[in-house]
């Protein structure tokens, strides 16, 4: 990578006055690869690789505290003449896109940080899914970032001003870009959008096109791409988060297809404000929405004005926000009881070691 200046990739004074606050000794860059346990970092002086310090690693205690692909962090050298990078600390974020691991165990997932905008890519052929669309919506509210709807494959699709228009009945608040990957002018409207010193996140399920859309906007083969199988879906290409800087200005930042998404917090109300407001007009305010009187919620799904579907799936959204609410209520104490713990151990060794000084 051609050395960069960290003003370009959002470098700002806030980042640079909380880095004051560490080792004056440590260098400021931004994640822009992430292997597992291995990453790639740009500095000043270019793109090193590195690994969080063992103490950072001791330290830590959920996978929310690591970093990820565009976080600002602190290394100890600035290139990799002498060497990979040691990671000591990471900036506060000011915006990042949260999952919970898929299984059963309370696990949260922190895919990229520091974003402004979210482009949300769904595909228009067999992976249209309105439910899947409002989980992805519902998350990337929650981020702090802006999300966009991008619609890919437009070429595949011969009812296109309707499923336009069902998406409009479960997201009025994002704007929705089409695209195709024949003609050129399909991406123009995405182009701009793009600004410079600002930080775009491409999120959505494999195969759905992110990486040819993520090609035709830098201008080159950068990620490579798959055809699409018998059934119109694509094949999954991208394994790995990664950070790419386009030339005329503006950062993307490319993710792996994401096969299910966990919703770990959010405000359901910004994404389901139709129901919420039904919900505000039944007569009674523990109302079940079942067979109860005057139920505004009933009423709207009987003359067709809320789709029964929608009102299931803002249900078991809600539900498992309460679980996971639960859940990290209760890793939250954990990890305070562990940090309470880990500074008894330290102030109690501090101890010892001036009783075996005297």
């Amino acid at each position: 990578m051609n050395i960069v200046s960290l003003k370009d990739i959002e470098l700002n004074e806030k980042y640079i006055s909380e880095a004051k606050t560490y080792d004056k000794n440590l260098y400021i860059g931004r994640i822009s690869v992430q292997h597992k346990n291995v990453y790639k970092v740009i500095t000043e002086e270019g793109e090193i690789k590195a690994k969080v310090s063992g103490k950072f690693s001791y330290s830590s205690f959920d996978n929310a505290d690591y970093p990820v692909v565009g976080d600002w962090v602190l290394v100890d050298r600035k290139n990799d003449s002498c060497g990979n990078g040691i990671i000591h600390h990471v900036l506060k974020r000011k915006s990042y896109f949260e999952r919970k691991i898929a299984g059963t165990s309370y696990d949260a997932q922190i895919v990229a940080a520091n974003i402004d905008k979210i482009f949300i890519c769904m595909a228009l052929n067999n992976d249209f899914n309105l439910r899947k669309l409002e989980r992805y919506v519902v998350t990337a509210w929650n981020s702090g970032a802006e999300p966009v709807i991008v619609l890919t494959k437009s070429d595949l699709c011969d009812d296109l001003e309707n499923k336009i228009m069902q998406i409009k009945s479960v997201v009025d608040k994002c704007d929705i870009l089409v695209t195709n990957s024949i003609n050129e002018d399909g991406y123009k409207t995405i182009k701009s959008y793009i600004e410079n010193g600002k930080t775009i996140a491409f999120i959505g399920s494999s195969g759905v096109g992110k990486s040819t859309l993520i090609n035709k906007i830098i201008g080159i083969d950068e990620l490579k791409t798959n055809e699409v199988d018998e059934n119109d879906r694509g094949k999954h290409t991208t394994t790995y988060r990664q950070m790419l800087i386009i030339p005329n200005g503006g950062i993307i930042i490319d993710t792996p297809g994401m096969r299910e998404l966990g919703v770990v917090s959010a405000d359901l109300n910004r994404s389901f404000s139709d129901i919420e407001g039904l919900i505000a007009m039944c007569k009674f305010s523990n109302c079940t929405h079942k067979n109860e009187p005057k139920c505004a919620i009933r009423e709207a799904i009987e003359n067709g004005t809320l789709d029964e579907s929608r009102f299931e799936s803002y249900k078991k959204l809600q539900k498992e926000l309460e679980y996971n609410n639960t859940k990290g209520k209760e890793l939250k104490k954990r990890k305070n009881n562990l940090i309470f713990k880990s500074k008894s151990e330290l102030k109690n060794n501090k101890k010892n070691k001036l009783r075996n000084t005297r």
